[in-house]
Protein backbone atom coordinates (compact mmCIF):
# COMPACT_ATOMS: atom_id res chain seq x y z
CA UNK A 1 0.00 0.00 0.00
CA UNK A 2 2.33 2.72 -1.71
CA UNK A 3 1.95 6.00 -0.98
CA UNK A 4 3.22 8.90 -3.84
CA UNK A 5 2.86 12.13 -4.63
CA UNK A 6 3.03 14.50 -7.56
CA UNK A 7 2.91 18.57 -8.25
CA UNK A 8 0.15 17.43 -10.71
CA UNK A 9 -2.10 14.74 -11.42
CA UNK A 10 -4.04 13.78 -14.60
CA UNK A 11 -6.56 11.07 -14.08
CA UNK A 12 -7.77 9.00 -17.37
CA UNK A 13 -5.42 8.16 -19.89
CA UNK A 14 -6.99 9.15 -23.43
CA UNK A 15 -6.47 11.90 -25.76
CA UNK A 16 -6.80 14.68 -23.04
CA UNK A 17 -3.99 13.18 -20.84
CA UNK A 18 -1.41 13.12 -23.64
CA UNK A 19 -2.43 16.54 -25.17
CA UNK A 20 -2.08 18.10 -21.51
CA UNK A 21 1.17 16.48 -20.93
CA UNK A 22 2.71 18.28 -24.00
CA UNK A 23 1.30 21.44 -23.14
CA UNK A 24 3.18 21.13 -19.47
CA UNK A 25 6.43 20.05 -21.25
CA UNK A 26 6.23 23.37 -23.62
CA UNK A 27 5.01 25.83 -20.53
CA UNK A 28 7.70 24.47 -17.98
CA UNK A 29 7.85 20.73 -16.08
CA UNK A 30 10.37 19.77 -14.19
CA UNK A 31 10.99 15.77 -13.74
CA UNK A 32 8.78 13.85 -11.01
CA UNK A 33 6.05 16.86 -11.39
CA UNK A 34 3.70 15.23 -13.57
CA UNK A 35 2.12 11.97 -13.14
CA UNK A 36 -0.83 10.40 -15.57
CA UNK A 37 -2.81 8.02 -14.51
CA UNK A 38 -4.83 5.08 -16.58
CA UNK A 39 -6.84 1.97 -16.37
CA UNK A 40 -5.83 1.20 -20.12
CA UNK A 41 -2.54 -0.61 -20.31
CA UNK A 42 -0.92 1.89 -23.24
CA UNK A 43 0.02 5.47 -23.65
CA UNK A 44 -2.27 8.34 -25.20
CA UNK A 45 -3.23 7.33 -28.16
CA UNK A 46 -5.68 9.30 -30.70
CA UNK A 47 -8.79 7.01 -30.03
CA UNK A 48 -10.71 7.96 -33.75
CA UNK A 49 -8.66 6.23 -35.51
CA UNK A 50 -9.86 2.81 -33.31
CA UNK A 51 -13.33 2.96 -35.81
CA UNK A 52 -11.27 3.90 -39.24
CA UNK A 53 -7.90 2.48 -39.92
CA UNK A 54 -7.40 0.26 -37.17
CA UNK A 55 -10.21 -1.74 -38.66
CA UNK A 56 -8.98 -1.91 -42.33
CA UNK A 57 -8.11 -5.25 -43.70
CA UNK A 58 -5.16 -3.84 -45.16
CA UNK A 59 -2.16 -1.87 -44.46
CA UNK A 60 -4.42 -0.94 -40.88
CA UNK A 61 -3.40 1.16 -38.22
CA UNK A 62 -1.84 0.27 -35.19
CA UNK A 63 0.20 1.61 -32.37
CA UNK A 64 3.16 2.99 -31.77
CA UNK A 65 1.72 4.67 -35.19
CA UNK A 66 -1.32 6.71 -33.76
CA UNK A 67 -0.40 7.55 -30.30
CA UNK A 68 -1.36 11.74 -29.43
CA UNK A 69 -0.60 14.01 -31.25
CA UNK A 70 -0.33 12.69 -34.49
CA UNK A 71 -4.16 13.33 -34.98
CA UNK A 72 -3.81 17.28 -34.86
CA UNK A 73 -0.09 16.86 -36.97
CA UNK A 74 2.04 17.16 -33.80
CA UNK A 75 4.82 14.94 -32.70
CA UNK A 76 4.05 11.12 -31.82
CA UNK A 77 4.50 11.24 -28.39
CA UNK A 78 5.89 7.02 -27.40
CA UNK A 79 5.87 5.53 -24.27
CA UNK A 80 9.41 6.48 -23.97
CA UNK A 81 8.72 10.14 -24.05
CA UNK A 82 7.15 10.51 -20.84
CA UNK A 83 10.10 8.42 -19.22
CA UNK A 84 13.10 10.88 -21.24
CA UNK A 85 11.05 13.72 -19.49
CA UNK A 86 10.49 12.73 -16.11
CA UNK A 87 6.49 12.21 -16.22
CA UNK A 88 5.32 8.91 -14.81
CA UNK A 89 2.73 7.43 -16.63
CA UNK A 90 1.21 5.13 -15.01
CA UNK A 91 -0.93 2.73 -16.41
CA UNK A 92 -3.43 -0.73 -16.04
CA UNK A 93 -4.15 1.34 -12.96
CA UNK A 94 -8.09 2.21 -12.01
CA UNK A 95 -9.08 4.83 -9.21
CA UNK A 96 -11.69 3.57 -7.22
CA UNK A 97 -11.90 6.61 -4.74
CA UNK A 98 -11.27 10.28 -5.16
CA UNK A 99 -11.16 12.39 -1.86
CA UNK A 100 -10.97 15.63 -3.54
CA UNK A 101 -10.47 17.68 0.11
CA UNK A 102 -7.56 15.54 0.99
CA UNK A 103 -6.19 15.79 -2.69
CA UNK A 104 -6.02 12.08 -2.76
CA UNK A 105 -6.59 9.23 -5.04
CA UNK A 106 -6.87 5.43 -4.15
CA UNK A 107 -6.51 2.50 -6.42
CA UNK A 108 -7.88 -0.83 -6.53
CA UNK A 109 -4.55 -2.47 -5.02
CA UNK A 110 -4.65 0.06 -2.01
CA UNK A 111 -2.28 2.59 -3.57
CA UNK A 112 -2.61 6.23 -2.44
CA UNK A 113 -1.46 9.03 -4.78
CA UNK A 114 -1.13 12.74 -3.79
CA UNK A 115 -1.52 15.78 -5.87
CA UNK A 116 -1.45 19.44 -5.81
CA UNK A 117 -3.32 20.36 -8.90
CA UNK A 118 -5.65 17.74 -10.16
CA UNK A 119 -6.97 17.24 -13.95
CA UNK A 120 -9.92 15.30 -14.33
CA UNK A 121 -9.73 13.57 -17.95
CA UNK A 122 -11.60 10.34 -17.74
CA UNK A 123 -13.30 10.94 -20.61
CA UNK A 124 -16.81 8.87 -21.65
CA UNK A 125 -17.57 5.00 -21.03
CA UNK A 126 -19.92 3.05 -23.76
CA UNK A 127 -23.85 2.55 -22.83
CA UNK A 128 -24.65 -1.28 -23.19
CA UNK A 129 -27.39 -3.01 -23.98
CA UNK A 130 -26.64 -5.34 -20.51
CA UNK A 131 -27.64 -1.65 -19.01
CA UNK A 132 -31.27 -1.87 -19.99
CA UNK A 133 -31.52 -5.47 -19.21
CA UNK A 134 -31.38 -6.72 -23.16
CA UNK A 135 -32.09 -10.34 -22.67
CA UNK A 136 -28.78 -12.18 -24.25
CA UNK A 137 -26.78 -8.77 -24.54
CA UNK A 138 -23.25 -10.67 -22.79
CA UNK A 139 -23.16 -13.00 -25.59
CA UNK A 140 -20.01 -13.96 -27.02
CA UNK A 141 -18.99 -11.83 -30.17
CA UNK A 142 -21.21 -8.65 -29.07
CA UNK A 143 -18.73 -5.98 -28.94
CA UNK A 144 -18.63 -2.13 -27.98
CA UNK A 145 -15.47 0.01 -29.46
CA UNK A 146 -13.79 2.56 -26.46
CA UNK A 147 -10.43 1.38 -26.43
CA UNK A 148 -8.08 -0.68 -28.18
CA UNK A 149 -8.53 -3.74 -26.50
CA UNK A 150 -11.91 -3.28 -28.12
CA UNK A 151 -11.04 -3.03 -31.59
CA UNK A 152 -8.27 -5.90 -31.20
CA UNK A 153 -11.13 -8.24 -29.90
CA UNK A 154 -13.59 -7.43 -33.10
CA UNK A 155 -10.28 -7.78 -35.34
CA UNK A 156 -9.96 -11.22 -34.41
CA UNK A 157 -13.85 -11.75 -34.51
CA UNK A 158 -13.44 -10.17 -38.46
CA UNK A 159 -10.96 -12.70 -39.37
CA UNK A 160 -12.92 -15.91 -37.60
CA UNK A 161 -15.72 -15.03 -39.36
CA UNK A 162 -14.86 -14.70 -42.86
CA UNK A 163 -17.61 -13.53 -45.07
CA UNK A 164 -20.16 -13.53 -42.23
CA UNK A 165 -22.81 -11.39 -41.04
CA UNK A 166 -22.89 -8.18 -38.84
CA UNK A 167 -25.33 -5.98 -37.06
CA UNK A 168 -25.22 -2.56 -35.99
CA UNK A 169 -26.80 -1.58 -33.43
CA UNK A 170 -26.96 2.40 -33.80
CA UNK A 171 -27.13 4.43 -36.36
CA UNK A 172 -25.07 7.46 -35.22
CA UNK A 173 -21.09 8.00 -35.53
CA UNK A 174 -19.45 3.75 -34.59
CA UNK A 175 -22.86 2.89 -36.49
CA UNK A 176 -21.92 4.99 -39.51
CA UNK A 177 -18.00 4.30 -39.39
CA UNK A 178 -18.15 0.62 -37.65
CA UNK A 179 -21.34 -0.23 -41.25
CA UNK A 180 -18.55 1.17 -43.72
CA UNK A 181 -15.35 -0.79 -41.88
CA UNK A 182 -17.03 -3.94 -41.60
CA UNK A 183 -18.20 -3.63 -45.08
CA UNK A 184 -14.49 -3.11 -46.40
CA UNK A 185 -13.72 -6.00 -44.99
CA UNK A 186 -16.81 -8.42 -46.96
CA UNK A 187 -18.78 -9.06 -44.09
CA UNK A 188 -22.73 -8.55 -45.18
CA UNK A 189 -23.69 -5.72 -42.73
CA UNK A 190 -27.43 -4.65 -41.56
CA UNK A 191 -27.64 -1.37 -39.45
CA UNK A 192 -30.44 -1.15 -36.90
CA UNK A 193 -31.53 2.18 -35.33
CA UNK A 194 -34.93 3.72 -33.72
CA UNK A 195 -34.35 7.36 -35.12
CA UNK A 196 -36.23 7.92 -38.83
CA UNK A 197 -32.67 8.70 -40.35
CA UNK A 198 -28.54 8.51 -39.36
CA UNK A 199 -27.02 11.18 -36.53
CA UNK A 200 -30.13 12.66 -35.99
CA UNK A 201 -28.32 14.73 -33.64
CA UNK A 202 -26.55 16.59 -36.18
CA UNK A 203 -27.74 15.54 -39.75
CA UNK A 204 -31.10 16.85 -41.01
CA UNK A 205 -33.09 14.60 -43.27
CA UNK A 206 -31.58 15.90 -46.21
CA UNK A 207 -28.19 15.03 -45.26
CA UNK A 208 -29.01 11.86 -44.00
CA UNK A 209 -30.58 10.68 -47.40
CA UNK A 210 -27.72 11.03 -48.38
CA UNK A 211 -25.20 8.75 -46.24
CA UNK A 212 -28.40 6.05 -46.17
CA UNK A 213 -28.68 6.03 -49.80
CA UNK A 214 -24.73 5.69 -50.43
CA UNK A 215 -24.54 2.48 -47.83
CA UNK A 216 -27.77 0.93 -49.49
CA UNK A 217 -25.31 1.34 -52.64
CA UNK A 218 -22.59 -0.41 -51.34
CA UNK A 219 -24.55 -3.29 -50.16
CA UNK A 220 -25.65 -2.04 -46.47
CA UNK A 221 -29.30 -3.41 -45.35
CA UNK A 222 -30.87 -0.71 -42.95
CA UNK A 223 -33.45 -1.01 -40.49
CA UNK A 224 -34.65 2.28 -39.64
CA UNK A 225 -38.10 2.69 -36.89
CA UNK A 226 -37.09 -0.46 -34.42
CA UNK A 227 -34.88 -1.56 -31.66
CA UNK A 228 -32.82 -4.89 -30.51
CA UNK A 229 -34.69 -5.96 -27.72
CA UNK A 230 -32.81 -9.56 -27.29
CA UNK A 231 -30.05 -12.12 -28.79
CA UNK A 232 -29.60 -15.57 -28.98
CA UNK A 233 -26.49 -17.97 -29.10
CA UNK A 234 -25.51 -20.74 -30.08
CA UNK A 235 -24.08 -23.94 -27.57
CA UNK A 236 -20.96 -21.54 -27.52
CA UNK A 237 -22.31 -18.81 -26.58
CA UNK A 238 -21.62 -16.96 -29.66
CA UNK A 239 -24.67 -14.70 -30.59
CA UNK A 240 -26.49 -16.00 -33.57
CA UNK A 241 -30.08 -13.92 -33.84
CA UNK A 242 -30.89 -10.19 -33.01
CA UNK A 243 -34.12 -9.95 -32.05
CA UNK A 244 -36.48 -7.06 -32.97
CA UNK A 245 -39.05 -4.94 -31.39
CA UNK A 246 -40.99 -5.28 -34.90
CA UNK A 247 -41.04 -8.80 -34.51
CA UNK A 248 -37.87 -9.21 -37.12
CA UNK A 249 -35.10 -11.15 -36.44
CA UNK A 250 -31.79 -11.16 -37.93
CA UNK A 251 -28.78 -13.38 -38.14
CA UNK A 252 -25.60 -12.54 -36.73
CA UNK A 253 -21.70 -13.68 -36.57
CA UNK A 254 -20.62 -10.33 -35.26
CA UNK A 255 -22.43 -7.83 -33.41
CA UNK A 256 -21.44 -4.04 -33.17
CA UNK A 257 -23.12 -1.82 -30.47
CA UNK A 258 -22.64 1.66 -30.94
CA UNK A 259 -25.96 3.58 -28.54
CA UNK A 260 -23.50 6.48 -27.01
CA UNK A 261 -22.02 6.58 -24.17
CA UNK A 262 -21.89 8.71 -20.83
CA UNK A 263 -18.94 10.84 -18.89
CA UNK A 264 -17.02 9.39 -16.13
CA UNK A 265 -17.71 11.61 -13.16
CA UNK A 266 -18.88 8.94 -10.40
CA UNK A 267 -15.68 9.17 -8.69
CA UNK A 268 -15.90 12.88 -7.92
CA UNK A 269 -20.16 12.90 -7.39
CA UNK A 270 -21.18 15.23 -4.51
CA UNK A 271 -17.82 16.55 -4.10
CA UNK A 272 -17.83 18.77 -7.65
CA UNK A 273 -20.58 20.96 -9.03
CA UNK A 274 -22.39 19.43 -12.36
CA UNK A 275 -24.56 20.17 -14.76
CA UNK A 276 -25.14 18.88 -18.00
CA UNK A 277 -24.49 15.73 -17.12
CA UNK A 278 -20.44 16.83 -16.51
CA UNK A 279 -18.46 18.85 -14.08
CA UNK A 280 -19.36 22.02 -14.30
CA UNK A 281 -16.24 24.28 -15.04
CA UNK A 282 -15.65 28.11 -16.15
CA UNK A 283 -13.74 29.10 -19.33
CA UNK A 284 -10.01 27.89 -18.09
CA UNK A 285 -11.87 24.40 -16.77
CA UNK A 286 -11.58 25.26 -13.50
CA UNK A 287 -14.56 23.47 -11.43
CA UNK A 288 -15.91 24.44 -8.16
CA UNK A 289 -13.06 22.91 -6.00
CA UNK A 290 -9.94 24.81 -5.60
CA UNK A 291 -6.40 23.25 -7.52
CA UNK A 292 -9.24 20.36 -9.90
CA UNK A 293 -10.00 21.12 -13.20
CA UNK A 294 -12.17 19.05 -16.16
CA UNK A 295 -11.59 18.77 -19.65
CA UNK A 296 -12.70 16.45 -22.02
CA UNK A 297 -15.78 14.95 -22.02
CA UNK A 298 -16.73 15.09 -18.50
CA UNK A 299 -16.82 19.37 -18.84
CA UNK A 300 -19.52 21.23 -18.73
CA UNK A 301 -18.13 24.78 -19.82
CA UNK A 302 -19.35 28.12 -21.18
CA UNK A 303 -19.65 28.18 -25.11
CA UNK A 304 -18.56 31.66 -25.37
CA UNK A 305 -19.50 32.02 -29.23
CA UNK A 306 -23.24 31.16 -28.10
CA UNK A 307 -23.18 32.59 -24.35
CA UNK A 308 -24.23 28.82 -23.10
CA UNK A 309 -22.87 25.66 -20.91
CA UNK A 310 -22.55 22.99 -23.01
CA UNK A 311 -20.50 19.46 -22.85
CA UNK A 312 -18.87 18.94 -26.08
CA UNK A 313 -17.85 14.54 -26.90
CA UNK A 314 -15.33 15.00 -29.53
CA UNK A 315 -11.31 14.85 -30.13
CA UNK A 316 -10.59 18.09 -31.34
CA UNK A 317 -12.36 19.68 -27.90
CA UNK A 318 -10.77 16.51 -25.85
CA UNK A 319 -6.93 18.20 -27.59
CA UNK A 320 -8.31 22.06 -26.99
CA UNK A 321 -9.62 21.64 -23.75
CA UNK A 322 -6.94 20.07 -22.42
CA UNK A 323 -4.30 22.62 -23.83
CA UNK A 324 -6.08 25.80 -22.34
CA UNK A 325 -6.22 24.15 -18.60
CA UNK A 326 -2.53 23.44 -18.26
CA UNK A 327 -1.89 27.18 -20.22
CA UNK A 328 -4.63 28.35 -17.29
CA UNK A 329 -2.52 26.31 -14.34
CA UNK A 330 0.78 27.76 -15.62
CA UNK A 331 -0.38 31.10 -15.98
CA UNK A 332 -1.98 31.06 -12.54
CA UNK A 333 1.11 29.84 -10.86
CA UNK A 334 3.20 32.87 -12.37
CA UNK A 335 0.85 35.72 -11.69
CA UNK A 336 -0.39 35.77 -15.37
CA UNK A 337 -3.65 35.67 -17.02
CA UNK A 338 -4.73 33.60 -20.33
CA UNK A 339 -8.37 34.58 -22.51
CA UNK A 340 -11.29 32.38 -21.65
CA UNK A 341 -11.57 29.16 -23.98
CA UNK A 342 -13.32 30.36 -27.09
CA UNK A 343 -14.36 26.79 -28.62
CA UNK A 344 -15.88 26.98 -32.17
CA UNK A 345 -17.82 23.50 -32.38
CA UNK A 346 -16.50 21.11 -34.76
CA UNK A 347 -17.18 17.64 -35.76
CA UNK A 348 -15.83 15.44 -38.58
CA UNK A 349 -16.23 11.40 -39.90
CA UNK A 350 -14.52 9.73 -42.69
CA UNK A 351 -16.16 6.00 -43.96
CA UNK A 352 -16.05 4.31 -47.12
CA UNK A 353 -14.30 7.46 -49.78
CA UNK A 354 -16.66 10.05 -47.78
CA UNK A 355 -14.90 12.75 -45.80
CA UNK A 356 -17.51 15.66 -43.96
CA UNK A 357 -17.06 18.51 -41.65
CA UNK A 358 -18.99 20.55 -39.71
CA UNK A 359 -18.66 23.52 -37.87
CA UNK A 360 -21.02 25.79 -35.34
CA UNK A 361 -24.28 25.32 -34.41
CA UNK A 362 -27.07 23.01 -35.81
CA UNK A 363 -29.65 25.56 -34.89
CA UNK A 364 -32.68 27.82 -37.13
CA UNK A 365 -33.48 27.02 -40.67
CA UNK A 366 -31.23 24.51 -42.74
CA UNK A 367 -30.50 25.24 -46.17
CA UNK A 368 -29.52 22.02 -48.34
CA UNK A 369 -27.10 23.23 -51.46
CA UNK A 370 -24.72 20.94 -53.86
CA UNK A 371 -25.41 17.72 -55.55
CA UNK A 372 -26.24 15.20 -52.61
CA UNK A 373 -26.91 12.30 -55.44
CA UNK A 374 -25.57 9.01 -53.71
CA UNK A 375 -25.47 7.93 -57.26
CA UNK A 376 -23.14 10.59 -57.96
CA UNK A 377 -19.30 9.82 -58.89
CA UNK A 378 -18.12 12.49 -56.86
CA UNK A 379 -20.79 14.13 -54.84
CA UNK A 380 -20.16 17.26 -53.25
CA UNK A 381 -22.99 19.13 -50.67
CA UNK A 382 -23.62 21.01 -47.64
CA UNK A 383 -25.99 22.47 -45.47
CA UNK A 384 -26.26 25.94 -44.01
CA UNK A 385 -27.80 26.40 -40.79
CA UNK A 386 -29.42 30.06 -40.26
CA UNK A 387 -30.73 31.65 -37.17
CA UNK A 388 -32.11 34.87 -36.44
CA UNK A 389 -31.29 35.77 -39.92
CA UNK A 390 -27.46 35.16 -39.49
CA UNK A 391 -25.59 31.37 -40.83
CA UNK A 392 -24.52 30.02 -37.38
CA UNK A 393 -23.44 26.46 -38.99
CA UNK A 394 -22.42 24.66 -41.62
CA UNK A 395 -21.82 20.86 -43.25
CA UNK A 396 -19.55 20.14 -45.84
CA UNK A 397 -19.47 16.80 -47.75
CA UNK A 398 -16.06 16.14 -50.15
CA UNK A 399 -14.69 19.75 -49.66
CA UNK A 400 -10.49 20.49 -50.03
CA UNK A 401 -8.75 22.07 -46.86
CA UNK A 402 -9.54 25.61 -48.62
CA UNK A 403 -12.91 25.22 -48.32
CA UNK A 404 -13.48 23.44 -45.03
CA UNK A 405 -10.98 26.32 -43.70
CA UNK A 406 -13.67 28.99 -45.31
CA UNK A 407 -16.91 26.85 -44.00
CA UNK A 408 -15.08 27.56 -40.24
CA UNK A 409 -14.61 30.55 -41.02
CA UNK A 410 -18.15 31.49 -41.44
CA UNK A 411 -19.16 29.42 -38.89
CA UNK A 412 -16.90 32.11 -36.49
CA UNK A 413 -18.36 35.01 -38.32
CA UNK A 414 -21.75 34.65 -38.62
CA UNK A 415 -22.29 37.01 -41.46
CA UNK A 416 -26.47 37.93 -42.01
CA UNK A 417 -27.81 36.58 -45.06
CA UNK A 418 -31.10 38.54 -46.70
CA UNK A 419 -32.49 35.33 -48.85
CA UNK A 420 -32.63 31.85 -48.30
CA UNK A 421 -33.46 31.73 -51.78
CA UNK A 422 -30.51 33.25 -52.80
CA UNK A 423 -28.37 31.05 -50.37
CA UNK A 424 -29.26 27.89 -51.77
CA UNK A 425 -28.11 29.06 -55.23
CA UNK A 426 -24.75 30.19 -53.97
CA UNK A 427 -24.05 27.19 -52.28
CA UNK A 428 -20.34 27.05 -50.90
CA UNK A 429 -19.41 30.30 -52.86
CA UNK A 430 -21.13 32.19 -50.34
CA UNK A 431 -18.52 30.95 -47.63
CA UNK A 432 -15.61 31.68 -49.92
CA UNK A 433 -16.84 35.32 -49.99
CA UNK A 434 -16.46 35.56 -46.45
Amino acid sequence: MAEKSFKYVIVGGGVSAGYAAREFLKLGLKPGELAIISKEAVAPYERPALSKGYLFPESPARLPGFHVCVGSGGERLLPEWYKENGIELILSTEIVKADLAAKALSTSSGDTFKYQILIIATGSTVIRLSDFGVQGADAKNIFYLREVDDADKLVEAIKAKKNGKAVIVGGGYIGLELGAALKINNLDVTMVYPEPWCMPRLFTAGIAAFYEGFYKNKGINIIKGTVAVGFTSDSNGEVKQVELKDGRSLDADIVVVGVGGRPLISLFKGQVEEEKGGIKTDGFFKTSIPDVYAVGDVATYPLKLYNELRRVEHVDHARKSAEQAVKAIKAKEEGNSIEEYDYLPYFYSRSFNLSWQFYGDNVGEAILFGDNNPESAEPKFGTYWVKDGKVVGVFLEGGTADEYKAIAKLARVQPSVESLDQLAKEGLSFASKV
